[in-house]
């Protein structure tokens, strides 16, 4: 049976990861505020739980306008990290896999390599951390594709995602350079299914050759795509409260993770920017159970898919997959 406490106290007593997080937009908005008090208020409205973004452009924005000021230098990265993962350990996270924009003029001019090394000094040694660079589907072609080209030789960098504006087309020769990053041992993410439909969850996974779809959800559009990624086994690295704000769904009651779970398709849940949505990880495995009724076994299997996925050693997830075995089976 399962122990008989309250559904927050189950939330922080399951061992979890954190699989979809960008750096950027995670900084801890407290650093601002104390930073400039007048220019950053206490309680902005953006944060409020309620609030709605009208637009994809609306919501960089307000990403850009604040997290660009802080982001000036190597140290930023590491105080910022290091208050990110404080929050982290006080939830029971265990693992967390984070992105970084990649370095452009005229946008955080921190070279790739030190802020790799600012995360990863800023990780408590309880959570094992891993870093990936973020980059546009407009900079396979662009400025960074020097960079680019220099990814598989940086240390300690485990993989590249491809995020921003999914009304982007993807490039020519992504899929190429995706390619030989796996072939360099880098993990391949691909951002689809958010703000476009199924058609790029189908591109993300055949094209692109991804086996990791941050969001995904809108792959629910199309029977054929959610069988295709259940049988390719895909991991859907879902944000639940991001995925509201962003008016990707109207309400939580609506969100297709379960219909997604039950279809085959393993789901990790994640918080994308809480910078821009005030969440935190607890609060989006209570928003499962308040909006669409997950049981707490439901819950579990959505940690255990984090640790099943995570670029860990297999003795090294097995104390918590065993404890959430144990919570599955009731």
């Amino acid at each position: 049976m399962l122990p008989d406490f309250s559904l927050a106290n189950f939330i922080q007593a399951l061992p979890k990861t954190e699989t979809h997080l960008h750096v950027e937009g995670a900084l801890p908005y407290e650093l601002l505020h104390d930073l400039d008090p007048g220019r950053w208020p206490a309680r902005p409205a953006f944060r409020e739980r309620g609030y709605r973004y009208a637009s994809f452009p609306d919501f960089e924005q307000q990403l850009l306008e604040h997290a660009l000021p802080w982001f000036a230098s190597a140290e930023r990265y590491y105080e910022a990290a290091r208050v990110m993962f404080a929050r982290h350990v006080a939830q029971n996270v265990k693992y967390v896999e984070t992105s970084f924009h990649l370095p452009v003029t005229g946008f955080i001019g921190v070279p790739g390599p030190e802020i790799i090394a600012a995360i990863r000094a800023a990780a408590p040694v309880s959570i094992a951390v891993r870093v990936f660079a973020g980059m546009l589907r407009s900079d396979i072609n662009g400025p960074l594709r020097a960079t680019i080209d220099q990814l598989e030789k940086w240390e300690n960098l485990a993989g590249v995602d491809l995020h921003g504006n999914e009304a982007m087309p993807t490039e020519p020769g992504t899929a190429e350079v995706w390619a030989r990053l796996r072939a360099a041992g880098k993990v391949t993410k691909c951002h689809a299914g958010e703000f476009d439909g199924a058609a790029r969850v189908r591109e993300a996974i055949e094209v692109l050759g991804v086996t990791r779809v941050q969001h995904g959800v809108r792959a629910i559009e199309d029977a054929a795509v959610v069988r295709l990624a259940a049988e390719r086994g895909v991991t859907f690295d879902v944000c639940p409260i991001s995925n509201i704000g962003l008016k990707v769904f109207p309400s939580m009651a609506e969100h297709p993770i379960r219909r997604l779970m039950q279809a085959g398709v393993r789901c990790t849940v994640s918080t994308d920017d809480p910078l821009c949505f005030a969440n935190n990880l607890n609060e989006e495995y209570l928003a499962l159970a308040h909006g669409l009724a997950f049981t707490r076994q439901e819950l579990a299997v959505a940690a255990r898919s984090g640790f099943e996925v995570a670029l860990l050693p297999a003795e090294q997830k097995q104390p918590w997959l065993e404890q959430l075995d144990a919570i599955i089976r009731g």
